[in-house]
């Protein structure tokens, strides 16, 4: 077993998820995509509600000062907000996704756009990229990224069933971060703590919380300016917690 191995079989669980999902997809029809998009929005919507749980763990709570939890996560997401538009990240992903659209030849009235920056976002999001991730470098394992990689077959599927090869294009941006984790689980070992994570997996819920919404057709929220946020939130707990 190499080191990155555990990423590799991500991606592919992806690509592989993504092409049954279009097979499949093509056979749906309109209101029926509508319908598991729908179903998409809502499970991402519950994913978000495990992923915020943290926020009232005695360990995440007892780490930082009294009532300074919500402000951490209030400061994090700020921060990140506007460090996410002054780079125009969600503007950025469209336009990498637009160029990546043409390189397949989706048409433009495909939702390849859409299904590269919801998926991308949806993939990147979350403990379990990052904790397995640094895992897999630090060589104890890759069972987390298998539980992940299990899980990202099956959205894959659904999600490239309406949303076409946008979601299979995702491969990219999430090699390129899981990739650095792992890097990083190698050379500084285990570099977070666990109120630290927790801040990070708290910032995603509520990133996954726009996800949702997004795909609920309820508001369009630039979550991708948001990212940012996941990795100025160890600092900011860190600063917190010195106080």
């Amino acid at each position: 077993m190499f080191i990155g191995l555990g990423t590799i079989l991500n991606l592919l669980a992806i690509i592989v998820g993504s092409t049954i999902g279009i097979a499949v997809g093509n056979r749906l029809s309109k209101n029926s995509q509508r319908s598991i998009t729908d179903v998409l929005g809502l499970i991402t919507l519950l994913g978000a509600v495990g992923a915020l749980i943290p926020l009232w763990s005695s360990g995440f709570i007892y780490a930082l000062p009294q009532g300074a939890p919500l402000l951490v996560i209030l400061l994090t997401l700020l921060l990140g907000g506007l460090i996410g538009n002054a780079l125009s990240i969600e503007t950025r992903l469209d336009s990498f996704g637009e160029r990546l659209r043409q390189k397949f030849r989706a048409s433009e009235e495909s939702p390849f756009v859409e299904g590269f920056v919801t998926a991308s976002l949806l993939f990147l999001i979350g403990p379990l990229a990052i904790l397995g991730s640094i895992s897999d470098g630090m060589s104890q394992g890759i069972d987390q990224l298998l539980l992940k990689s299990s899980l990202d077959f099956f959205a894959a599927m659904a999600f490239a069933s309406t949303l076409g090869w946008g979601v299979a294009a995702s491969i990219i941006p999430l090699g390129i971060y899981q990739g650095g984790w792992t890097l990083i689980g190698w050379v500084a070992g285990n570099v977070l703590e666990q109120y630290q994570i927790d801040a990070m997996t708290i910032c995603g819920g509520l990133m996954l919380i726009g996800i949702g919404l997004r795909l609920l057709d309820i508001k369009k929220i630039a979550v991708g300016n948001l990212l940012p946020a996941l990795f100025l939130a160890p600092i900011v707990a860190t600063i917190a917690h010195a106080i």
